[in-house]
C-alpha cells in the first residue's frame, strides 16, 4: 500500500517533522520545486533517495522570482496530483507553505547575488529572477536544514547561482546538479511545456537539435562565434524569438572564444509563441 507523505504548511510543524526525520535518518535530502511535477522532478527525487535516508520535497510557487509581466497567476498548480505522484516515490515529507508563511507581513530582507548571477544570460532578460530564487532557496535551506539538495541542470545558470550562494553564505548543504530529462524528440521536460500549442510542440525540439549541432561543430574545431551565429539564425528561422544562444565557460559562465578556453556549456533561451523555453548542453572534451 502506498503511504502518503506527511504534508506540512507552517514552520512549527515543519521543525517537529524534520527533528523526527533526524532521529531516524543520518541524512536528509531536499528537492525544491514549484509543483506541476513531471518526470524531470521525479528523477531528482530518485537521486535524492540515493543520497539520503529521508527525502523532503518543497512545493512553493515563488512570487519573488516572477516579474509583473510573467506567468505567476497562470503558473500550473495541482497539489493533489503532485502529492499522489510523490506518494508513489516514497517521499517522506512535503513542505508546502503559502505566500504568507514564506513572506510574512513586514518581510524586508532579500539576497542580492553576484558572480554567475551577473553573467548576462537569464539575468539580462529577467533581472529580478536570481534575487528571488536565492532568497527563497536560502530560506528553504535554513527551514529544512538538508544535507543535500537536488537541482536540475536544465536551469544551468540557476544551479551555478544556488551553488555559489550556499558556498558564500556557509550554508552546510551539498548542492547536486542532476541531468536534464528529455522527451523522445529531445525537448527538455518543463512545467511550461503545457503552454505549447500542438504546432509549437512539434517545433520546440529544434532548440535541442541546434545545441547538439553547435556542440559537434565546436568540438570539431570550428570558430565559436560563427557557430553561435549560425545557431541563432537556425532557431529564428524555425519561428523562435531568441533571447540568447551563448557559449560559456561551464564553471564560471564567462564568455569563451575558442574550444580550448575551458569546459564549455551552450545555453539558449527563446520564445515560441507565448512560451519561453530554456535549454543547455555541455561540450565534452576529447
Amino acid at each position: 500500500m502506498v503511504q502518503k507523505p506527511q504534508i506540512v504548511r507552517t514552520l512549527a510543524p515543519l521543525r517537529k517533522a524534520i527533528a523526527k526525520l533526524r532521529e531516524k535518518h543520518e541524512r536528509i535530502a531536499l528537492v525544491p520545486t514549484m509543483g506541476a511535477l513531471h518526470d524531470g522532478h521525479f528523477s531528482l527525487v530518485r537521486q535524492a533517495r540515493k543520497a539520503a535516508g529521508a527525502v523532503v520535497v518543497s512545493i512553493f510557487v515563488n512570487p519573488a522570482q516572477f516579474a509583473p509581466t510573467e506567468d505567476f497567476a497562470s503558473y500550473p498548480r495541482d497539489l493533489h496530483r503532485d502529492v499522489t505522484a510523490l506518494s508513489k516515490l516514497g517521499v517522506d515529507l512535503i513542505w508546502a507553505p503559502n505566500d504568507a508563511v514564506m513572506y510574512p507581513e513586514g518581510f524586508s530582507t532579500a539576497i542580492s547575488p553576484g558572480g554567475p548571477a551577473k553573467a548576462g544570460l537569464e539575468d539580462a532578460f529577467r533581472p529580478h529572477f536570481f534575487g528571488g530564487v536565492t532568497t527563497v532557496v536560502a530560506k528553504l535551506f535554513l527551514q529544512v536544514a538538508p544535507d543535500a539538495a537536488m537541482f536540475g541542470q536544465k536551469d544551468y545558470q540557476q544551479l551555478k547561482v544556488v551553488t555559489r550562494m550556499a558556498r558564500d553564505l556557509d550554508i552546510p548543504v551539498t548542492v547536486t546538479g542532476c541531468p536534464t530529462l528529455r522527451e523522445k524528440d529531445g525537448l527538455a521536460l518543463s512545467s511550461r511545456n503545457v503552454y505549447l500549442s500542438p504546432a509549437e510542440r512539434r517545433t520546440a525540439p529544434i532548440l535541442y537539435r541546434v545545441l547538439k549541432n553547435s556542440a559537434a561543430r565546436i568540438k570539431a574545431g570550428e570558430d565559436v562565434a560563427t557557430v553561435m551565429a549560425d545557431g541563432r539564425a537556425a532557431v529564428e528561422d524555425a519561428g523562435f524569438s531568441v533571447d540568447y544562444l551563448e557559449a560559456r565557460h561551464a564553471d564560471t559562465l564567462a564568455p569563451v572564444k575558442a574550444a580550448g578556453d575551458g569546459p564549455i556549456r551552450l545555453l539558449v533561451a527563446a520564445r515560441l509563441g507565448k512560451t519561453r523555453l530554456i535549454d543547455n548542453l555541455g561540450i565534452q572534451r576529447t
